[in-house]
């Protein structure tokens, strides 16, 4: 699973693939399998950018093979934040690494189709353009695209027209608290007028908040149906990715390494070694099956 190459191989990928399965330190699986913590980060940092490369192939290959003959799909994009604190750094001492991916889900399964790392000055729209092309160059027709509010952008939003969406919105950002269902267009003092977009705005109640107020939520969405059937799949279409990330994070190791090449190679493990899990195969969570 692990393509490295050198005398330690073996032990490398003993000791990450078991700290994923069991949410274990890779500084301590490292003592179990005698090799230093400095030998695993340096097989990472010097071999990690190919074998990520070789890891998405795999799981994109297994999205594939579960996907044969399915022409149209409808399509979650994410993106997921790992934050470590250190000391601190010209005032601060918070760092993060940001990953993107687009999944969807097929008969109870969410399956990975596309990945992208977020690098200094990428943009929301430029992410998903790029997880868009890598689907669309995968063969698949995209019948609805979903966003949560870390993609709501001016930007974002006139790609994505070209597609039927339902995108998150920060309420806070349109200003409407109450129950509404109309067009509403975009006001950013960052874009000329014509750059402007027009959508369907739907703001919805969720119940009260220790008896205080009600919360409101916002979608914005092209589509021509019901205020309650676009609510309803966005949840349909958005709810198992967020579930599948909360069960991702069980198969992250942790890690001293702040070293970004290091922290890509765990996330991506831990998605490609959740897909026997999200298939039903969590009897198979250990070492002789991988």
């Amino acid at each position: 699973m692990l393509n490295f190459q050198g005398e330690k191989v073996e032990k490398v990928a003993k000791t990450l693939i078991p700290a994923c399965l069991w949410n274990n330190s890779v500084e301590n699986k490292s003592r179990a399998y005698d090799v230093s913590p400095q030998t695993v980060r340096n097989y990472v940092e010097k071999q990690g950018m190919e074998v990520i490369e070789k890891l998405l192939e795999r799981a994109r290959k297994i999205s594939l093979k579960v996907l044969k003959g399915v022409k149209e799909i409808d399509l979650s994009i994410d993106w997921t934040t790992k934050t470590w604190y250190g000391k601190p750094v010209k005032g601060s001492s918070e760092k993060g690494n940001s990953w993107n991916y687009a999944t969807t889900k097929y008969k109870g399964k969410v399956l990975l189709l596309a990945f992208i790392p977020q690098v200094n000055g990428m943009t929301k729209d430029e992410i998903v353009k790029v997880l868009v092309e890598q689907v669309m160059a995968m063969g698949f027709k995209i019948r609805l695209i979903t966003l949560d509010a870390g993609f709501y952008t001016v930007d974002v939003l006139n790609f994505i027209s070209q597609f039927k969406y339902i995108v998150a919105v920060p309420v806070g950002d349109v200003k409407v608290y109450e129950e509404f269902d109309g067009d509403y267009k975009t006001n950013s003092k960052r874009h000329r007028r014509d750059e402007q977009v027009k959508f369907r705005l739907l703001v919805y109640s969720k119940g009260k908040v220790r008896r205080k107020s009600l919360v409101y939520f916002a979608r914005a969405t092209n589509l021509d149906l019901s205020k309650r059937e676009v609510l309803d799949l966005y949840n349909k279409v958005r709810g198992p990715i967020e579930t599948s990330y909360r069960n991702i994070k069980a198969f992250l190791p942790f890690t001293g390494s702040t070293k970004f090449v290091f922290r890509t190679l765990i996330f991506v493990l831990a998605l490609v070694l959740y897909i026997p899990y999200s298939r039903g195969r969590w009897g198979e969570r250990s070492l002789d099956y991988y």
